[in-house]
């Protein structure tokens, strides 16, 4: 990871995010936040601009302190860090956007467990520099973020005839209630998995799912030699 990150340009880790690595259309990762809170546009952009600053702040923490934290308390120290940051950013959207706060609810809290941030720790943060990982942080977050944006504007309009929670007058009409449900945002979640193979002929990179992306890779394999 460490030799293709020197081989790539700062603008190429901040895109990879949005489409080639896309964490939820491309990694499937943090797919119960991305249901959860994709039924409005202002819920979705919430929740990816919160996720996106833990994922910014973790991952340069993370990064600086790559060569001090034992590798054997890796995952609690980055689980430590990620939590302390979640905690921040749950109480500035406390305090200064209680509307939102209330809509996410419990989704807020649960970012500490949200697997884009763990996985981008253990997969890039810990083995590059702040400033690349600063970068990787901040283009999952916005992959995250408008992918959220994307899911919530086509159920809250096509759902609920509303963007933003202005309602919308043709759309107010003729809604289609079932995509601001469970099934429907499957569907639309299942919609853009399509567009995006589609658009990219299939040649994204799954690099950070199955076993790849498992913190306990090595010991499982270790476990596996030894039986």
């Amino acid at each position: 990871m460490k030799k293709e990150c020197q081989k790539q340009s700062g603008l190429d880790i901040l895109l990879r995010g949005i489409i080639k690595e896309n964490p939820v259309l491309v990694l499937v990762l943090g797919t119960c936040p991305s249901m959860a809170t994709s039924t409005s546009v202002s819920t979705a952009v919430g929740m990816g601009l919160a996720a996106t600053m833990v994922l910014l702040c973790s991952n340069m923490l993370i990064s600086l302190l790559r060569k001090v934290i034992p590798d054997t308390v890796r995952i609690p120290c980055y689980i430590v860090v990620i939590a302390g940051f979640v905690t921040v950013v749950q109480m500035l959207v406390q305090a200064y956007f209680k509307d939102l706060y209330d809509s996410l609810g419990v989704f807020l809290p649960l970012i500490v467990v949200n697997c884009i941030i763990l996985g981008r720790a253990e997969m890039f943060a810990s083995k590059n520099g702040v400033f690349h990982s600063a970068l990787d942080g901040l283009g999952m977050g916005l992959g995250f973020t408008l992918t959220l944006t994307v899911m919530g504007t086509i159920r809250e309009v096509l759902g609920s005839g509303s963007f933003a929670g202005h309602e919308l007058p043709f759309f107010s009409e003729y809604n289609i209630p079932i995509l601001s449900q469970s099934p429907g945002g499957f569907f639309v979640f299942g919609c853009l998995i399509a567009l995006v193979a589609k658009l990219t002929h299939g040649r994204v990179k799954h690099e950070a799912t199955g076993c790849g992306a498992c913190p306990h890779r090595t010991v499982c394999g270790k476990l596996g030699k030894e039986a």
